[in-house]
């Protein structure tokens, strides 16, 4: 299947119809999918999920008080790349979880990011949107385009993969 990968236009005229005050997918809901927590946390809501045409769209509030501000750049804050990088694959974890793709209860790992670009610094305060075009959605391998976004401005965008690795309980030792 060939899908199109999202221009930032389209990403635009996307975002545009979407209600980001009234979520599809809060943080408690995103934790009922994703493992991630704490300090690794890095999606607030999902807003619009397509499963035809295999489109995700979520964002991350990035906040003054997180663990990486004091450190990465004293005095002027920049959200580090490879956090938007998770971002982008806590985004294509979610989709491919909750959509079903694969077997119930597999947990999701990196697999690569390709043709990483980061154009515009992300600064705390700022809400990065992320926008996830499935270029491939299998239950072995799942790749996503993701473009993030603040505001109208290209701020990064890469390609995610993931691949399962085993039953989340399994692993855990449960």
């Amino acid at each position: 299947m060939t899908v199109d990968v999202q221009t930032l236009e389209s990403a635009l005229e996307l975002i545009r119809g979407l209600d980001f005050a009234h979520p599809i997918a809060d943080i408690e809901a995103i934790r009922a999918v994703n493992p991630h927590r704490y300090e690794f946390e890095m999606l607030t809501a999902i807003v619009y999920v397509d499963r035809q045409r295999h489109r995700i769209v979520g964002y991350k509030d990035v906040r003054a008080d997180e663990f990486w501000v004091r450190g990465h750049m004293p005095g002027y804050p920049l959200f580090p790349g490879v956090l938007m990088c998770e971002a982008a694959a806590q985004l294509a974890a979610y989709y491919y979880t909750s959509q079903k793709i694969g077997d119930a209860g597999m947990l999701v790992a990196l697999g690569a990011l390709d043709e990483a670009r980061f154009v515009r610094p992300v600064r705390p305060g700022e809400r990065l949107v992320l926008v996830g075009t499935g270029l491939k959605v299998h239950r072995r391998l799942t790749r996503f385009h993701v473009l993030g976004l603040v505001g109208s401005e290209r701020a990064f965008e890469t390609q995610v993969s993931g691949m399962p690795i085993g039953p989340l309980a399994q692993l855990q030792g449960t």
